[in-house]
């Protein structure tokens, strides 16, 4: 059975969403990170690595200290989050997985999620969780 127009629309929309935005959103972080304000909400919360941040200002803070950055996108996956968690707003969750290095540190594997949500037509972070990817 497969899904009606409408959520076959909402599904390639995420899915347009998710790579245009998860391409803006590293190349801010490892080039021009004094603007990832624009892609936070103001109420955004963040969880890295455990350590919980909330609110735009903080989260800045947080990823504003961290050394420079190159991340590199392994795989990507999104799905629009159904109109009855989130109504009026139209939103999806990203998940990334990925290596980044640290000009202090060598090439580690991550995983983030982000929850988004298009405000005026513009994609907003409300949710991040980012995570570094232990081998075993």
């Amino acid at each position: 059975m497969g899904l009606t127009e409408e959520a076959q629309l909402k599904v390639d929309q995420a899915c347009q969403a998710a790579k245009e935005f998860s391409k803006l959103y590293y190349e801010t972080m490892d080039k021009k990170r004094h603007l990832l304000a624009k892609l936070y909400q103001e109420t955004a919360e963040e969880i890295w690595n455990g350590n919980v941040h909330k609110g735009k200002d903080e989260i800045l803070k947080t990823l504003g200290e961290l050394p420079a950055t190159e991340h590199k996108v392994e795989s990507l996956d999104c799905q629009p989050i159904p109109d009855s968690i989130s109504p009026g707003q139209f939103t999806v969750i990203v998940k990334v997985y990925g290596t980044v290095s640290y000009t202090s540190n060598n090439l580690r594997s991550f995983h983030q999620s982000f929850i988004l949500t298009s405000q005026n037509n513009v994609w907003k972070i409300i949710s991040d969780t980012f995570r570094f990817q232990d081998k075993y």
